[in-house]
């Protein structure tokens, strides 16, 4: 079909469809409850600001109460929001018994979950790999995230409206050697969410899994033990996502029209090409002809 022809079709049958100024519009989310777990730092901190930012009240979850003090504060006195609205919870997340009372405890409902928290702890592999660690993965990653959905998708169905936002990885989508225990957990976070999205079909609740690449936050960190220096090296002279970056699609996905729901958000840095081994280290000019920098960054 021709240009015009589908351009005609699209006015007749949408009148409101005035091309080529037409934009979809997104989804309010004033007063919408936002549950955020990890919100201390990293793509936990930067969703709690975006948001925020949207008019959204928040309840904020992580093991950092000072944290979760300071952040309340900060959103509160940058955005001139109310501290009734932007509330926090120091909630261990993978002591899924503690779940369903803290639950209770909550002063609104949670009408959109973002399962943040989650850890990647160690790179040795398969016949070394610690135990232990991969315990930890699975609760956190897992576990935490299975249970904290049944918990809070019975209210949406109940109150006819949700959305549940799963923060996966590259690494639930590619596997790559040293990674098998994070690579497991993430590839329970990919399926679990596509399933659920199958049984949710019938209602009002939008499931959407966002699997970042790179992204330069405390998570690397952790990630091999606290040593700043060793984590550092991932980054070396290539520009990764930031936390924002990420925060950037979650809330993209909760915008959108209700009838639209975003499936899968796949992100990685522009010269990331998949999981681990396709990744160009060229550097703040992206790779681009000498003297083209200035056009990259849209100068």
């Amino acid at each position: 079909m021709k240009i015009e022809n589908f351009l005609r079709v699209q006015r007749i049958e949408r009148p409101d469809y005035n091309m080529p100024s037409w934009k979809p519009e997104t989804l309010d989310l004033t007063n919408w409850g936002v549950l955020i777990t990890g919100a201390t730092s990293g793509i936990g901190e930067a969703c709690a600001w975006q948001f925020a930012e949207k008019g959204a009240r928040l309840i904020m979850v992580g093991r950092r109460e000072e944290r979760l003090v300071k952040l309340q504060s900060d959103i509160c006195a940058e955005l001139g929001r109310d501290k009734k609205d932007i509330v926090f919870f120091a909630q261990d997340v993978s002591k899924i018994d503690e779940l369903e009372s803290f639950a209770k405890k909550l002063p609104f409902d949670c009408d959109i979950l973002v399962n943040n928290a989650g850890l990647a702890l160690g790179t040795d592999p398969v016949d070394s790999i610690s135990i232990d660690d991969v315990r930890k993965m699975i609760e956190v990653n897992v576990m935490s995230l299975i249970a904290l959905t049944r918990i809070f998708t019975e209210g949406m169905k109940a109150r006819g409206r949700g959305h549940v936002i799963n923060i996966s990885s590259v690494a639930g989508i590619q596997s790559y050697e040293g990674g098998c225990g994070y690579n497991a957990s993430k590839f329970a976070v990919k399926g679990f969410t596509d399933s659920m999205r199958m049984d949710l079909a019938g209602t009002p609740i939008r499931v959407t899994t966002v699997s970042p690449g790179m992204v330069n936050t405390e998570f690397s960190t952790v990630r091999f033990e606290g040593d700043k220096g060793k984590a550092d090296t991932v980054y070396n002279n290539i520009v990764p996502l930031v936390a924002a970056d990420v925060a950037d699609n979650v809330v993209y996905a909760a915008t959108r029209p209700a009838h639209v729901q975003v499936a899968d958000v796949y992100v990685l840095a522009t010269n990331q090409g998949d999981a681990k081994y396709t990744v160009k280290r060229v550097g703040e000019n992206l790779g681009a002809p000498e003297g083209m920098a200035s056009r990259v960054q849209g100068a």
